[in-house]
């Protein structure tokens, strides 16, 4: 039985004897996601046409009207009053043929220019808007944690590896680590965005144009410029509407900023339990059980640390989706879209709301004071203490393990062990090594530049300070 054709206008020219079938275009149209960038298709469109009206190819007052016939219609999309049609498959034909319905000239807009060069610039745009936006985002995180910090600079907690207890460092240097990590991730992605910030208007749907475009007005129209204010224009009309590495490059960043965040909100899951008790987030930012009513759950950070697999699914996905595409524009590439929609909206809520809950997140100081005590935190420095007497590292090494093994057969603290017991494993233990155990005094002996003694961690805060607060 033979498919039923729908009668509805579409993008289809003259080639076809009717229009797709209901399920075909429900199928293959992208309204249902790509009205996003209409902002940024209506930005593109009229400097297009102001172009076309440079180049002779439309009169002044047909640009007039058609520019006129574009913002009447952004703001139409703004306040919710105008009306999308699916079959008109994309952003692009709803907005070029309500254009045309209302301005006869708006039949000319698409002179020189193909929806494949015109979804590559609408997604440019929109995706540098983004980047901007996450930057800033980036940042009020860091200075959440930078606050947290600050605010307990003299808080001293056990540092971990394997998940047990090593050395101990100060609160503020292991929040350090994070902002550290998070302007990294702020660094790639303006790098990303000198990539994301070139103009393919122009590239047509593959070969570019027999009219005399002038690529580099529209660039500038749309503020596609290098440092210098220079236009910057895609150099090969295939690759311009072929690439979406700027997708890529950026879903890449994307996904080691959600592994980063993914990371703090296991550490602050870990902290907030009962065995740690080093934090207590904010009543605002926890649920509670339907069944067990002491229960008080990070959802913030179990759902962040979940929302991690979705971001790197959406990059996986990408790159799946392009690894066997010929040159140049396929329609695989359209689901480009969700995934880097989703990748945005995703890194954009999970940054701005950790910075929201690290403000409402209090430190237990008891509770740290009372697990930074454990004297085996400190059995590194005792090593050091040796090599500093001349013992080879490796022996040094193993007389403190077993200094660790005697004071657990006494069921000793191992800075309870007396001169004689210490004696005993090696003569150069002498009195005078206990002074190790002395926790604050060790923090002052971390000397290296990065090291979380007290002047490293001051040296670091006033610097994020102040590079944040410019």
């Amino acid at each position: 039985m033979a498919k039923k054709k729908s009668n509805k206008v579409t993008a289809r020219s003259g080639r076809f004897s009717g229009g797709p079938a209901t399920e075909a275009n429900a199928f293959t149209n992208s309204v249902k996601f790509d009205t996003r960038l209409a902002h940024h298709d209506i930005a593109g469109s009229i400097a297009h046409a102001r172009m076309l009206y440079r180049i002779g190819l439309l009169k002044k007052r047909e640009m007039e009207k058609i520019v006129e016939g574009l913002e009447a219609i952004g703001s139409e999309i703004v306040n919710g009053d105008f009306v999308w049609r699916t079959e008109l498959e994309d952003v692009h034909m709803n907005i070029e043929t309500s254009l045309t319905e209302r301005v006869p000239a708006g039949a000319k807009l698409h002179t020189g220019r193909s929806r494949n060069d015109q979804v590559a610039l609408d997604t440019r745009m929109w995706l540098r808007e983004e980047i901007c936006e996450l930057a800033n985002e980036i940042h009020d995180l860091q200075h959440a944690l930078i606050e947290l910090g600050e605010s307990n600079r003299k808080v001293l907690i056990p540092g971990y590896t394997h998940l047990q207890r090593a050395q101990p460092v100060y609160l503020a240097h292991h929040l350090l680590a994070y902002v550290e990590m998070l302007e990294r991730d702020y660094e790639r992605l303006l790098d990303c965005l000198v990539r994301v910030n070139i103009c393919p208007l122009g590239s047509g749907a593959l070969a570019g144009s027999t009219l005399p475009l002038d690529r580099e007005f529209v660039a500038r129209e749309l503020g596609f410029v290098d440092a210098h204010d220079e236009p910057m224009v895609t150099q090969n009309s295939m690759d311009g509407v072929a690439d979406r590495d700027f997708v890529v490059e950026f879903c890449s960043l994307a996904a080691l900023l959600a592994v980063h965040q993914s990371r703090l909100c296991e550490d602050l899951v870990l902290w907030s339990s009962a065995e740690f008790g080093f934090v207590t987030i904010g009543d605002a930012y926890t649920t509670g059980s339907s069944l067990m009513p002491q229960k008080k759950n990070p959802d913030i950070c179990e759902l962040t640390r979940g929302k991690t697999g979705r971001v790197v699914g959406n990059l996986v996905a990408l790159l799946t989706t392009l690894k066997g595409l010929p040159l140049t524009y396929n329609s695989d590439m359209q689901e480009d879209k969700e995934r880097l929609f989703d990748t945005v909206d995703t890194v954009r809520a999970t940054t701005t709301i950790l910075a929201a809950m690290l403000r409402d997140t209090e430190i237990n100081i008891k509770s740290c004071a009372k697990a930074v005590k454990d004297p085996n935190l400190l059995a590194t420095d005792l090593v050091d203490w040796l090599v500093l007497k001349d013992m080879p590292f490796r022996k040094a090494h193993d007389v403190v393990g077993k200094i660790v093994a005697l004071a657990e057969s006494k069921k000793k603290r191992i800075d309870q062990l007396t001169p004689r017991e210490l004696g005993s494993i090696d003569k150069k233990l002498t009195k005078d090594a206990c002074s190790v155990f002395n926790l604050r005094t060790a923090m002052k002996r971390r000397q290296p530049i990065g090291s979380p003694s007290d002047i490293e961690v001051d040296r670091r805060l006033a610097y994020w300070r102040e590079f944040l607060d410019h």
